[in-house]
């Protein structure tokens, strides 16, 4: 059954909720600002309940993203609130998400990037804080431009650094500091759209 409205527009608020503070707000990509100040970010709920039944939504989206002008979308998030909520499943689904891109012939325009409440890196506890710069507050599969990221690392030379600059951003903030930040309110962590 289709969710309501009302709960797909608060799994999209807790969404964009993150992505200002956690992502953006802590520079923990910083190639997001631009595409979320510019509205150039597809929020896309699923309500999908079997993994089956989210890879063919990541199919429609993957042909969506590919076929749509980067300037009116230049990436999308798909979030998976009913589906995936075991972490290692949903690490599972991944496998199948890749091969789903190379069968589209997308791999090199497309790439898919992952986030989960309770993502963990491989060589980590579960309650390690590292593990909080993947994760989110539903499953979601971040389908990304290849092209937009090549531009991102252009702008941005020590890319290659960023995941040790994450590792040390949530260190610094700890369990304590990272809840208290997540509380906060999204217009402290953001530039307006008039300042970008």
């Amino acid at each position: 059954m289709p969710s309501s409205a009302s709960h797909q527009d608060a799994v999209i608020a807790a969404t964009r909720h993150w992505l200002a503070r956690a992502v953006i707000g802590l520079n923990l990509c910083p190639f997001a600002k631009s595409v979320y100040v510019k509205e150039q970010v597809r929020y896309v709920v699923s309500d999908a309940t079997q993994a089956a039944d989210v890879l063919d939504e990541l199919e429609r989206e993957l042909k969506r993203l590919a076929e749509t002008d980067p300037a009116q979308v230049d990436t999308t998030l798909l979030i998976v609130p009913e589906a995936l909520a075991d972490f290692l499943e949903f690490n599972d689904f991944l496998y199948f998400a890749d091969r789903l891109l190379g069968s589209l012939r997308l791999e090199g325009t497309l790439q898919i990037a992952s986030f989960h409440p309770q993502y963990q890196f491989e060589g980590t506890e579960p309650d390690d804080i590292e593990n909080y710069t993947n994760r989110a507050p539903y499953p979601i599969l971040h389908l990304l431009r290849e092209e937009s990221i090549a531009r991102a690392a252009e702008a941005f030379p020590d890319a290659a650094d960023i995941y040790e600059r994450n590792m040390e951003t949530v260190r610094r903030l700890g369990h304590e500091g990272w809840r208290r930040w997540m509380e906060g309110d999204d217009d402290a962590a953001l530039p307006h759209k008039a300042d970008a």
